[in-house]
């Protein structure tokens, strides 16, 4: 679209991509960039969960690779690693989400995305249990940060008529970061030291932040006019509407949040377990390298529906509404992982089921990027979304260590996968919480941000 086109052609008639500055697509390009390489870096660790902890607790004398208790065992220090990489998430986004507003929304990004890339590269020097969990931890401080700063620096700087299909692709680049950690991983050979230390890349874009970016005119103007109240996270309880919607929005993020991370982004531990018996008979190097390429394989499907789903949801909360739109997410959601849980006995119902679930289950998370900017003025925006999103994030923490934890209990001797299918249908029930929090949100289509 040019400019000339831009001036005489009503803003109504254009597309939501057509007539936006240059810049406004320079920012969503560097912020989608920062967000997909911090949902890699959290994924990679997704999908080399178990064969990681597996391998450190050999290579420490805990367990010999033949002990049946192994696998088990690995499962529930998997989930136990993951419920600390959700605590940290959480804490670094408390942290980063009031300096976003305090010391600008740029520099809170160079600052997470630094942190997340070089300590993703430290988890491939780990040998014991506690240091991989102490880097996960650190790790998790700078990919809980980099969200809030990423989404409000893009709602204050694209035209309000743009802004909820561009902070959707925000949104959704976030499964192109998920797809990369899946291409990594296969790709990898089993190796999951490399896979980390391909991991630490992402540091580079810092360089190109630092060239190009500057913080938006609407948060300088709120911090020169307010400077004291500018990420002050007291403010989102002293003010009674920014406290029901503070509220709300934890609950809606609890439920997506809890939903995927204690329970979707298990599917390729589920895919494993049920593929192991095709590779009896083979090398154990062979059979290693081939679970591991199935289960990236999966998770690429996942986010392949993820990607799509995201998307879907941007376009449909433009046109009913923000709430009726995540409304059925949920609900959608919540099927998707009881039928993928239950469905797959193969590769070929894991491949239908992880699509499907995929688009179900990262949808919601468009959301948090579309609707959590419009629940908070300038002053406070990457505070209010870092608390919404991280402190669901902890509480979150609980769903990964209930999943082990039940798990090991419904764990059958003549099915290695029934523990994890009965705990992730009962875990499942968490997207019903997201629905208190929409009774108390408010409706905000076409709404311009607050002040």
């Amino acid at each position: 679209m040019s400019a000339d086109l831009d001036k005489t052609e009503p803003k109504e008639n254009l597309r939501w991509y057509q007539g936006v500055p240059r810049y406004a697509w320079t920012v969503l390009i560097i912020a989608g960039l920062g967000w997909m390489f911090d949902a890699l870096d959290q994924n990679l660790f997704s999908l080399v969960r178990q064969p990681s902890v597996t391998e450190i607790l050999i290579e420490t004398g805990r367990f010999v690779a033949d002990d049946p208790k192994l696998d088990a065992a690995a499962k529930v220090i998997g989930g136990n690693l993951t419920a600390i990489f959700l605590i940290g998430w959480a804490i670094g986004g408390f942290i980063f989400g009031i300096l976003g507003d305090k010391i600008g929304r740029t520099r809170t990004m160079m600052i997470t995305i630094c942190i997340y890339a070089i300590f993703t590269g430290l988890n491939g020097f780990v040998h014991t249990i506690p240091m991989y969990a102490l880097c996960r931890f650190i790790t998790a401080l700078g990919v809980g940060g980099e969200f809030a700063a990423g989404a409000a620096l893009v709602a204050e700087v694209w035209p309000q008529r743009s802004r909820p299909m561009a902070l959707g692709t925000l949104q959704a680049l976030s499964t192109v970061g998920n797809m990369g950690a899946a291409g990594i991983t296969y790709f990898s050979g089993a190796n999951w030291r490399v896979v980390y230390f391909v991991g630490a890349l992402p540091a580079l874009l810092v360089l190109w932040i630092r060239a190009s970016v500057k913080e938006p005119e609407r948060w300088k103007q709120a911090v020169s006019e307010q400077p004291h109240k500018a990420g002050n996270i007291g403010s989102l309880f002293s003010d009674p509407v920014l406290r029901r919607n503070a509220i709300a929005g934890t609950l809606i993020a609890l439920a997506g949040v809890g939903g995927l991370w204690g329970i979707g982004f298990f599917l390729p531990d589920l895919v494993g377990s049920v593929l192991k018996p095709l590779t009896q008979g083979m090398e154990p190097a062979v059979a290693k390298r081939q679970l591991a390429q199935w289960r990236s394989e999966i998770f690429f499907y996942q986010q392949v529906g993820g990607f799509f789903g995201m998307f879907a949801y941007a376009a449909l909360s433009e046109r009913v509404g923000r709430r009726p739109s995540l409304a059925l997410f949920l609900f959608l959601a919540f099927v998707s992982i009881e039928a993928a849980f239950w469905g797959i006995h193969d590769l070929g119902s894991a491949k239908i089921y992880g699509m499907f679930m995929g688009f179900c289950t990262l949808a919601p998370f468009s959301a948090f990027a579309v609707y959590f900017p419009e629940l908070f003025p300038t002053r406070l925006r990457a505070t209010g979304i870092g608390f919404c999103y991280n402190c669901a994030r902890l509480l979150a923490a609980a769903a990964p260590f209930a999943l082990g934890g039940l798990s090991k209990h419904f764990a059958s001797p003549t099915d290695e996968t029934a523990g994890l299918r009965t705990a992730a249908a009962i875990i499942a029930f968490i997207y019903f919480v997201g629905y208190i929090g929409l009774a108390l949100a408010p409706e905000t289509k076409g709404k311009p941000l607050p002040e």
